[in-house]
């Protein structure tokens, strides 16, 4: 019985132990992240929580956690919801625009001849 205590305590304390860590690296990102904050008091945070981590990660949740939910929130606005951006390339307004960079990708080696030919008659073939 004695063995499954220590291993109840071990998971504990693990647990209890990678809790700490995130908190301590998501304070470390978003004392890094606040433009507002002067490069002295970043490093008096950071000689604090190095010095007194518990107190420290404690004391910094209570007095700037709403300043930590607010870049959180700002930090997601910065990406687009809309992933078609993404997966389909704008396409340039004439074909001449169009074989031109198909013609710089032939000339840098990154396409072959026939896939030149491919792009250059699917830019043709769009605009009539």
């Amino acid at each position: 019985m004695n063995g499954f205590w220590n291993f109840f305590w071990l998971i504990f304390w693990a647990f209890a132990f990678v809790a700490y860590l995130m908190v301590l690296f998501t304070i470390l990102v978003d004392l890094f992240r606040d433009e507002k904050l002067n490069g002295w008091w970043k490093a008096v945070w950071v000689i604090f929580l190095i010095f007194v981590p518990w107190l420290t990660a404690l004391v910094y949740l209570i007095a700037r956690g709403r300043g930590m939910a607010e870049r959180n929130s700002r930090s997601r606005e910065t990406v687009p919801e809309d992933t078609d951006y993404y997966t389909h390339p704008t396409p340039s307004a004439t074909p001449a625009a169009d074989i031109q960079q198909a013609q710089e990708l032939l000339d840098k080696g990154i396409i072959n001849a026939n896939e030149f030919d491919a792009l250059k008659a699917k830019a043709l073939g769009n605009r009539f």
